[in-house]
């Protein structure tokens, strides 16, 4: 059967004009809301099983239904690997035997990420593979890069690596990223190899879209 899966498409003609307005409030007003019990309690289990490991920790963030998670553990055996999405639905999924070095969570991912700043974890890779793109203008501050969590997220320091089918979410992420610290990220089209990180690359790849893949060392803040 053909893969027929189709480009993104949206009304903005190029970076969307708030992005800057949106990137500053989020500096200026850190996040303040209550932090959800049921991620308090799922950090504080992955928290235990990370010290355990005494590895250099990459995380899968929006894992999804955790193939990324496996596929990133068996790449980096010495290393511990969370993979934290928001569905039961999607971890509960059956894709083989999870290893030894990796560890699947159920979490609100704009709560773990204040968690781990809390607690002073430094990534040393940081993934956020095919993030929905939320392609509407009117719905900038859904994206990533948008959000107020932002500056959270970048000061955690280590490889960040974002991939998307969408050109412009990896352009205003590069922005995004310079705003807040001062780094100049390196974009590029990405091709696969052999085997695919996700389900959605394979999907977006095999349909003929262009990947593209933004990469950018960040100090811990």
């Amino acid at each position: 059967m053909q893969n027929t899966s189709r480009p993104v498409i949206s009304n903005q003609p190029g970076p969307h004009h708030d992005l800057a307005r949106r990137i500053d409030r989020a500096l200026a007003t850190p996040l303040r809301k209550p932090i959800a019990a049921h991620t308090q309690e799922a950090f504080e289990q992955a928290s235990r099983w990370y010290q355990a490991r005494h590895a250099p920790l990459i995380i899968d963030a929006g894992c999804g239904v955790g193939i990324s998670t496996r596929q990133l553990a068996a790449q980096f055996p010495d290393h511990a690997v969370i993979g934290v999405d928001r569905s039961e639905d999607r971890l509960g999924r059956d894709h083989g035997t999870l290893p030894d070095n990796a560890l699947l969570v159920r979490a609100d991912l704009v709560d773990f990420w204040r968690l781990a700043d809390q607690a002073r974890w430094q990534p040393e890779r940081h993934y956020l593979l095919y993030p929905n793109p939320y392609p509407k203008a009117a719905h900038l501050k859904m994206r990533w890069h948008g959000h107020p969590v932002l500056p959270t997220l970048l000061a955690l320091g280590g490889q960040l690596e974002v991939r998307s089918n969408w050109q412009l979410y990896i352009e205003e992420f590069v922005l995004a990223v310079a705003r807040v610290t001062g780094r100049q990220a390196d974009i590029g089209v990405w091709t696969p190899g052999s085997e695919y990180l996700t389900p959605f690359e394979a999907k977006y790849d095999k349909s003929g879209q262009t990947l593209w893949r933004l990469q950018v060392q960040l100090e811990r803040l």
